[in-house]
């Protein structure tokens, strides 16, 4: 949102409206992976259906700037037929509605700027071999709108100074958040690391609702009110379309040997390769 081009929520939902997940799931990753709608998927941090009391009692002081959607039903992602560009009209189409709304148009095929004419295109940064072949289907699907995205793909030393010193357009990158959130939420979102090199907050937030939303993650005295303002938050963000959210495996991949014994019940974070062991090797010892 550092970039003019972005700080219209409209435009950043047209942007959301042309991922197909499900083509891509389809033909690339034959279905192995799950949408992620949620900055705290799998998780009971992660907003569902309409806001409790206690989530809406956390939003209606800033109702005023809020979506009227984040009062709704929490965030879906868009889905297509996974037919690939035929199953992507409606969402097409409702994405250039949004983006004449925003006050682009079509000229000639190109998205310009209704006043300016300036053209609507950005770049794309990512790291050398990665997650390049699913950007590129993205670029492609943009190109439908008249839109034009370049990708720029650069080793593992200069995409971290850039991510750091906020030196891109679009960034394509990989959040961890734990089931206890913290502190760390100001990092990410906060309004005082928008502009503070070196931070997380890479989307350039600058929302009052974030700001006591993570500060209320940080400062909860009891769960109930962890899990309130989790899902209040996951709410501001999936609402305000800050990104393009994309998928996860859902399940670990594990080869072993049949000697090898773990415990019956596994952690909620997934495998913990160091609590596995082998009775064999134990007497053998």
């Amino acid at each position: 949102t550092r970039n003019p081009l972005f700080t219209d929520r409209r435009v950043r939902q047209a942007l959301d409206l042309a991922f197909d997940f499900e083509w891509l799931n389809k033909a690339v990753f034959r279905g192995a992976y799950k949408r992620i709608e949620s900055y705290f998927p799998n998780a009971e941090l992660a907003a569902s259906g309409l806001p409790s009391p206690a989530e809406r009692a956390l939003l209606e002081p800033f109702r005023d700037n809020l979506p009227a959607t984040v009062f709704g039903p929490a965030y879906e992602a868009p889905k297509t037929n996974a037919s690939g560009m035929a199953g992507r009209r409606g969402n097409l189409r409702q994405a250039l509605n949004l983006l004449r709304q925003a006050g682009w148009r079509l000229d000639n095929g190109r998205l310009v700027d209704g006043k300016t004419g300036a053209p609507f295109q950005f770049e794309i940064l990512i790291q050398t071999g990665q997650e390049e072949g699913v950007v590129l289907e993205w670029v492609r699907t943009l190109e439908r709108l008249g839109i034009t995205a370049r990708i720029r793909s650069v080793d593992g030393t200069q995409f971290r100074q850039r991510l750091n010193s906020f030196d891109y357009d679009v960034v394509n990158y990989r959040w961890i958040n734990t089931l206890s959130p913290g502190v760390e939420q100001r990092l990410y979102w906060s309004s005082e690391n928008a502009d503070v090199e070196g931070t997380r907050n890479y989307a350039g937030i600058r929302s009052d609702a974030v700001d006591a939303l993570v500060n209320g993650i940080a400062d909860a005295q009891s769960r109930d009110s962890l899990i309130a303002h989790a899902r209040a938050l996951d709410r501001v963000l999936t609402h305000g379309h800050y990104a393009v959210l994309l998928y996860h495996l859902g399940h670990d991949l594990v080869a072993y040997w049949p000697p090898v014994d773990r415990p019956d019940v596994t952690p909620l974070y997934g495998m913990v390769i160091e609590a596995w062991w082998s009775e064999e090797m134990v007497q053998g010892q």
